[in-house]
């Protein structure tokens, strides 16, 4: 019998791994952990792991077919001035942020390592409604006509000018059309404290500031007031 209540997702990691090389020199190596449904025996297992295992195969395919040549021509150009040869790595990962209540979020994270100082970071979150086994939509958790864009820059902005007040943190000068400029709905997760919504790497701060991240707590503004209001209808 197809389960249709559950409240919580129990997965294990899968991992992939290669490596690419230039005249038996390994330039590039690329590792993939991504959750797997365990058991995947149910339709919304099933679309879930379908899901990550695509991710999974995208990624490698995006290492083979855009890093790979950018590390194949860094080698080439090290061996012509006699320099040290480069060795990219490129890790994706994920994190369970939130499980309970029929929802489950988290977020994957690429990190792109091309050499000292080049580190790239990208994230994506993602939440699932378990009983139908589909992503929810951010405006979602919000009531229809709420401005909940509006409310979510204007938590941003007092955040970074708290953070940039107190010296714990440095924006990039015009932040602030930047912050509009850069909001994506799809980047946010859940967690126990409340909704994470982050802008990417470079968007609104330097590289040191990484993937800037922000928290709306539950019961501020629109969002629920407790885990149990969280479930859409």
């Amino acid at each position: 019998m197809e389960q249709t209540k559950r409240t919580e997702l129990r997965t294990e990691d899968f991992a992939a791994e290669r490596e690419w090389m230039v005249e038996g020199i390994p330039v590039l190596a690329a590792s993939v952990s991504l959750p797997r449904p365990e058991p995947a025996k149910d339709r919304v297992s099933r679309r879930i792991l379908r899901y990550y295992r695509l991710q999974c195969r995208a990624y490698l395919s995006y290492c083979e077919h855009w890093l790979f040549p950018q590390a194949e021509a860094e080698y080439r150009a090290a061996l012509a001035a006699s320099g040290p040869l480069p060795s990219f790595r490129a890790e994706l990962s994920y994190r369970v942020t939130y499980n309970e209540g029929g929802l489950w979020s988290l977020y994957t994270q690429s990190r792109e390592s091309l050499g000292p100082g080049r580190t790239f970071l990208t994230r994506r979150g993602d939440t699932w409604d378990l009983a139908g086994g589909y992503p929810v939509a951010l405006s979602r958790f919000f009531p229809p006509k709420s401005p909940w864009k509006k409310q979510l820059l204007a938590l941003a902005a007092e955040e970074i000018q708290r953070q940039e007040k107190a010296g714990v943190s440095r924006y990039n000068e015009g932040w602030k059309k930047a912050l509009r400029r850069h909001f994506n709905s799809q980047n946010f997760y859940l967690t126990a404290e409340g909704l994470a919504f982050f802008f990417p790497m470079y968007a609104i701060a330097p590289r040191a500031e990484g993937i800037p991240t922000f928290l709306l707590p539950y019961g501020a503004g629109d969002f629920p007031d407790g885990k149990t209001d969280l479930l859409p209808s």
